[in-house]
């Protein structure tokens, strides 16, 4: 029979062989095996994390084989001795490991039919952490995916439902200009903190850890991790926050000149000035558990947050005015944290992980601080935008703010699609990166690049066309008139112009942070980009007015993307840049023809809903087909998808 191959570390299903790699090693007592391969004394056999069926991703004991211990690693010494193992074998070590100091004994190996767990770990071996990266296996990131964007689109749908509700509530005018200056605090904090900035960082240092902590390190490096960033980074936001607070009356000149009524506005300023504590500790616990490969909880802080805002404007608007909705802010941020907490906890005490924590800290690496101030600068940075546009828009007739944020809020639901699989396969390519596995990081990465370009234009499209209908189903009642709807349309359908801009700016930014090492570059390309988005609106405010904003917007972000992607092949992960433009290219042509055709259809109907059906119908249907038929990735997938599904159909009728 010929002889088994051992099992490479770090190989992703269908990926390239590190160099230096064993291929062809033959298998002996004590060597890992792949599934399916025979399995004789001293094999060593544990546990991957897949998902429950029916509940939670989370760890379950579902066999898979593997290497005892990661190549050149030292080994440690255990109390009882592994058999079936040769003497002088070194097929239970890995490469450039120090030979045990515990001799092996050799017996005969058992009947390769029956496969046997060895309950005793082969000497120079570190029991199988719960941690392994078995949640980069296919099924585990579909379902993570399907979590994490089931409970994002219900928490998108829940912030239209705010809108909506501060639309019907407040109209577009004074108060509600006040209300979305204050806004800007929340929506720095959730980019800095949770969405962007503190992941970019947080997630590189815990799967670092999750991976010291397979290899055997002294201690728990997760814990240690935790024990030495969380209280100092706790401090940091209460103190970021008061200051907000305190500073609301300047913060709110600088942000708004214009504003007709700036008190209004300081009030609801202090109230969301409260969020940056809450804003990052929710962060760190999203963190933590996506880095853990736990995706549920993460994803469900912005059903409970936009609950609050909603419950608090219905409660408290008739006395507070819009100071519920600030209010709202300040109680939604309590309750992201309240929502992870548990499974946090649940993490930190798992019985399965070492007990010990190093008091010197050997055993964890602690965040990096001049790598703190690059993804925070450049989370800034790209925030910087909204305070460009609000600045620009608070010079124009009352009104103007509002309508930029609305269509800012709707036009933005395609990116935050498209970019919920980067969040979860974003710890994927960290892993990749700590094991030292280039090559899966960078397929992963151009995976991601097709996939989210894919479903980001198709999303585009669609708000190109169905702009107007949109908006009237949306927000057209109580106090948002006719007028209004036509005003934030057109500021929708230019926005959509830099949507593809804003998901490859959103994907390539996280490869670049991914080795949880500083990097400059990031940054520079964004500030080309404010630099564009700057000189184009203050060119076009005076003729276009909030359009121009808009289009100074994608403009700039679009320049960033450019600049970010230009640079991967020697500053990140090394993509074929060519080839990620030859697969852009592609649905970025169904787009441009499915945004036509689909706007042909939507005025057809005097119906808003009628004509909202038509034209997204339209639309999916000629991308798709275009798509598919121009060899798009991710429109090849749908279209085999339905293939499938319509052949699953056709028997399950016709048997």
């Amino acid at each position: 029979m010929p002889a088994a191959r051992a099992a490479t570390p770090g190989i992703a299903p269908g990926g390239d062989i590190p160099p230096g790699a064993a291929t062809d090693a033959p298998l002996t007592s004590g060597s890992a095996l792949e599934p399916g391969a025979p399995l004789t004394s001293g094999s060593t056999v544990d546990s991957d994390t897949v998902p429950k069926p029916g509940g939670d991703l989370e760890s379950s004991a579902t066999p898979r084989f593997r290497t005892a211990r990661d190549p050149g690693t030292a080994p440690e010494s255990d109390s009882a001795p592994a058999t079936g193992t040769a003497p002088g074998s070194e097929t239970a070590r890995g490469p450039g490991a120090t030979p045990s100091s515990t001799p092996t004994t050799g017996t005969t190996p058992l009947p390769s039919t029956t496969p046997t767990t060895s309950t005793t770990p082969a000497t120079g071996t570190t029991p199988a952490s719960t941690d392994t990266p078995s949640t980069t296996t296919p099924r585990f990131l579909a379902r993570a995916a399907l979590v994490t964007a089931s409970l994002s689109v219900a928490g998108a749908l829940l912030g239209l439902v705010r809108d909506q509700t501060l639309a019907q509530l407040f109209g577009a005018g004074r108060d509600t200009d006040a209300f979305l200056v204050a806004w800007t605090v929340p929506e720095f904090a959730a980019t800095l903190l949770i969405e962007e900035g503190l992941a970019f960082a947080l997630i590189p240092a815990f799967s670092a850890a999750l991976a010291r902590r397979a290899q055997g390190a002294p201690g728990d490096p997760v814990r240690a991790l935790v024990a030495g960033s969380l209280p100092r980074l706790s401090l940091a936001f209460a103190a970021v926050g008061a200051l907000c607070a305190a500073a609301a009356p300047q913060l709110v000149g600088v942000l708004a000149p214009g504003l007709p009524d700036p008190a209004l506005a300081v009030d609801c300023t202090r109230l969301t000035a409260t969020c940056v504590l809450s804003f990052g500790l929710a962060g760190y616990c999203s963190a933590a558990l996506r880095a853990h490969g736990r995706y549920l909880a993460p994803a469900a802080i912005y059903v409970v947050y936009n609950i609050g805002i909603v419950v608090a404007m219905f409660a408290l608007g008739g006395r507070w005015g819009v100071r519920s909705a600030a209010f709202g802010v300040a109680a939604g941020g309590c309750l992201m944290v309240l929502v992870q907490l548990p499974d946090l906890v649940r993490r930190l005490r798992d019985p399965r992980a070492p007990r010990t924590v190093s008091g010197n800290g050997a055993g964890s690496r602690p965040v990096d601080v001049a790598l703190m101030a690059t993804v925070l600068l450049f989370g800034l940075c790209r925030q910087s935008q909204v305070l460009i546009e609000r600045f620009f828009a608070s010079q124009l007739p009352a009104g103007a703010i509002s309508h930029l944020n609305y269509a800012q809020k709707v036009a933005q639901i395609p990116m935050m699609l498209s970019m919920m699989l980067c969040t979860v396969t974003f710890p994927v390519v960290a892993r990749a990166i700590a094991d030292g596995d280039t090559e899966r990081a960078r397929t992963r990465v151009e995976r991601d690049l097709a996939v989210a370009a894919c479903l980001v234009l198709l999303g585009a499209a669609a708000v190109v066309a169905c702009a107007p209908q949109m908006v009237h189903l949306l927000f057209q009642r109580g106090a948002f008139t006719a007028a209004d709807t036509a005003a934030t349309a057109d500021v929708m359908r230019v926005y959509a112009l830099g949507l593809l801009g804003q998901t490859l700016t959103g994907v390539l930014v996280r490869s670049y942070f991914s080795a949880g090492r500083p990097t400059w570059y990031p940054l520079a390309a964004m500030a080309a980009g404010i630099t564009v988005t700057s000189g184009i609106g203050a060119g076009t405010i005076g003729r276009w007015g909030v359009t121009g904003i808009a289009a100074a917007n994608a403009a700039g972000i679009t320049v960033t993307s450019v600049l970010l992607l230009a640079g991967m092949a020697s500053r990140s992960v090394p993509v074929r840049v060519r080839g990620v433009l030859r697969e852009l290219s592609r649905p970025l042509a169904a787009a441009a023809v499915a945004a036509l055709a689909g706007a042909f259809a939507a005025g057809l109907p005097a119906v808003p809903l009628a004509g909202l059906l038509a034209g997204g119908t339209t639309v999916t249907v000629v991308f798709v087909l275009l798509g598919h038929a121009l060899g798009a990735q991710g429109c090849t997938t749908a279209v085999r998808f339905v293939r499938t599904l319509a052949g699953r159909l056709a028997h399950a009728v016709l048997r």
